[in-house]
């Protein structure tokens, strides 16, 4: 009997597909197109009613290595997008009307960004300010009224009364991750970085400023719908296993029933320039490196999603091509220090005792998946902050979500390459399927 649980699908006008792995079924992935969606890449994202909010991040791909092409702001993104997935309609805004300290802010790219009830908070972010006359880290909160905004823009109203912004400090941070543990935000890991980027390093031409955060800091956002605050600030330090960036963090419920989450690989480590391969749990009063485990697939920013099955008390971590210091050759592990894209769709699974176990359980089609988001149906069942009960998913076919936006590769380049890297226009990727019976994997990666 083959059941199948269908994700990442906005029109059902299937281009292509496949099958992977997660568990005990498989997943398929089909490749659709909306007319009008943006071609987007480290962007922010919410949603209400079934509707996406996306802002923020970039339209073009892999950055220029020369200081005075790289992350030029003619390629931020300037608009504000609703995406209805079930009718195929998209509506966009400028956000060029707000006030400048807001516009700079929402151009940016990677932002730490996390959506509580109706609203989504957008934290940092790198780019161009006008302001400044510099590239910066902006240090800004951002409330965003998604139902608000979302019905001023498909009505094409004034959008300003639904954005509200403070300024702290201890918010600047670009391409870190944001997460919520009871009243608490996670902020963890990200960087400082003031000037524009020069792969000849800080002090090489216009130069640059480059500061990790090497921290977890934890804060309440008080938040009347008027008044922004950020109270209870605490900040844990680990120059060492906290150093790193650009990376994925999931949910997890960990075999205790605890819940919190995961900081997988990452990059870069202090004295290479390679993806950590080491990863980190964080719960709500600490924080520790999971012994023994190796992440060597999929380390950079990717879309990626948390499931757990509560009968087998096992969380699945899947993640969808975009960078990595590993990949298959056939059955053949392959190192590549140069991190290049890849189309690995891979697996690492926790199970019941805390063991951790890492898959390669198929393929992109193409070298996508860089700086993509995974966007979960919102009507699922749910365990803690955007984890998926997958022993709840019932019928043959399940839609369970979206992977949206991305960069695409031409070739297996590195980061370091000067191939162009382009951001994906109107596509996003749909529809998974679970087969009941253990398909055929890709065995453990194995250095």
């Amino acid at each position: 009997m083959r059941r199948t649980l269908l994700a990442f699908s906005a029109l059902l006008v299937i281009a292509s597909s496949t099958a992977q792995d997660i568990g005990g079924r498989t997943v398929e992935l089909q490749e659709v197109l909306i007319p009008g969606m943006p071609g987007l890449q480290s962007f922010a994202w919410g949603q209400d009613a079934g509707q996406w909010f996306l802002i923020g991040g970039r339209t073009d791909g892999l950055h220029q290595r020369q200081p005075f092409a790289a992350f030029l702001a003619a390629d931020n993104n300037t608009m504000a997008y609703v995406v209805d997935p079930i009718s195929d309609q998209v509506w966009s805004a400028s956000i060029t009307s707000l006030p400048t300290a807001l516009t700079e802010q929402l151009q940016s790219t990677n932002t730490e960004f996390l959506q509580r009830g109706s609203t989504l908070y957008v934290i940092g972010g790198y780019g161009f300010s006008a302001t400044a006359n510099d590239h910066i880290t902006y240090p800004k909160l951002t409330a965003i009224d998604l139902p608000g905004v979302m019905n001023a823009i498909r009505t094409g109203a004034n959008i300003s009364p639904f954005f509200r912004q403070i300024t702290d400090t201890r918010l600047e941070v670009t391409g870190g991750q944001l997460g919520l543990l009871g009243d608490h935000f996670i902020l963890a890991g990200g960087q400082r970085f003031i000037g524009r980027y020069n792969p000849m390093g800080p002090n090489q031409g216009p130069g640059f400023i480059q500061e990790y955060t090497d921290a977890i800091r934890r804060f309440r956002i008080d938040d009347d719908g008027v008044d922004l605050s950020i109270a209870d600030h605490t900040e844990v330090l680990d120059t060492m296993e906290l150093h790193r960036r650009d990376y994925n963090m999931l949910p997890q419920r960990f075999p205790n029933g605890e819940l919190g989450y995961t900081i997988f690989s990452g990059v870069f480590q202090h004295n290479n320039n390679i993806p950590w391969l080491n990863t980190v749990d964080v719960r709500a009063a600490d924080w520790n490196v999971v012994p023994v485990f190796e992440q060597l697939l999929n380390q950079y920013h990717t879309a990626r999603v948390a499931l757990w099955d509560s009968t087998m008390n096992r969380m699945d971590n899947v993640f969808f091509g975009g960078m990595s210091r590993y990949h298959y050759t056939g059955a053949n592990l392959t190192e590549d220090t140069n991190v290049p894209f890849v189309n690995t769709i891979s697996r690492v699974s926790r199970d019941a005792n805390g063991a951790m176990t890492e898959f390669a359980i198929g393929s992109m089609p193409g070298l996508l998946g860089a700086s993509a988001e995974f966007i979960p149906l919102p009507t699922l069942v749910q365990s803690g902050v955007g984890i998926i009960r997958s022993d709840l998913l019932i019928g043959d076919s399940v839609l369970i979500g979206h992977i949206v936006g991305a960069s695409k590769a031409p070739l297996r380049t590195s980061s370091s390459s000067t191939t162009e890297r382009r951001a994906m226009p109107q596509r996003v990727y749909s529809r998974c399927g679970w087969w009941i019976h253990p398909p055929t994997l890709q065995p453990p990666p194995v250095r």
